[in-house]
């Protein structure tokens, strides 16, 4: 995809051709509950075309999980489109607005595709150029099973998931099946603009259980 490689035909094309020793010294046992897990961050993204709550692996993907943290929490997707959709594929967002207009982004990421997260359905992942460090503010939901671009399949490196959707998958759908043209040199382009008019950070009793 430009961002992520043009179109799926030519993506997959290109793509080719641990134990833990305790010491043997004596230890105290410590009889001390282990302390609850923290909840796993979630982020409401609302579009025009409805809601999708996504869940955010930190422990697999800390790096890409932080950054897209702080686009959220910046407000940087608000009024960003889905500018990419294939049917079949993946709907891509997060770079530009209704005048395909950029915005200003972080750093890029470092690629974290090989944490054991695949691209299977309803999966989050960044979108990149070729440069497998390149990721910056644009992400894709996957629609279908995309496990050909999971690490290492992707020139030795892959494209990294770092959560999932957790409600929402009826808006995935409904987006995924819009019509599409080509616009300004930018291919499977919604006709209709699909616009992300907010996204939050869940807490409490707003986080899908």
């Amino acid at each position: 995809m430009p961002s992520f490689t043009p179109v799926r035909r030519s993506l997959l094309a290109a793509i080719a051709a641990g134990a833990l020793l305790l010491p043997g010294a004596a230890f105290a046992y410590q009889d001390t509950a282990a302390a609850p897990a923290a909840p796993m961050p979630q982020v409401s993204i609302k579009t025009t075309m409805g809601e999708i709550v996504v869940e955010l692996d930190k422990e697999a993907a800390p790096r890409n999980v932080a950054n897209f943290l702080a686009y959220v929490k910046s407000g940087f997707y608000k009024g960003t489109i889905f500018h990419r959709v294939i049917d079949g594929f993946m709907i891509q967002a997060g770079g530009m607005n209704e005048k395909f207009e950029g915005r200003k982004t972080r750093p890029a990421v470092k690629n974290e595709s090989n944490n054991g997260l695949s691209n299977l359905p309803y999966t989050v992942a960044m979108a990149r150029e070729d440069n497998p460090d390149s990721a910056t503010s644009q992400f894709f939901i996957n629609v279908a099973d995309n496990s050909g671009i999971d690490y290492p399949h992707v020139r030795g490196s892959g494209y990294t998931v770092f959560g999932r959707v957790v409600k929402g998958q009826d808006v995935v759908d409904k987006i995924k099946g819009v019509v599409v043209d080509d616009v300004r040199n930018m291919q499977n382009v919604p006709v209709v603009p699909i616009t992300i008019t907010s996204t939050t950070l869940l807490k409490g009793d707003k986080l899908v259980k």
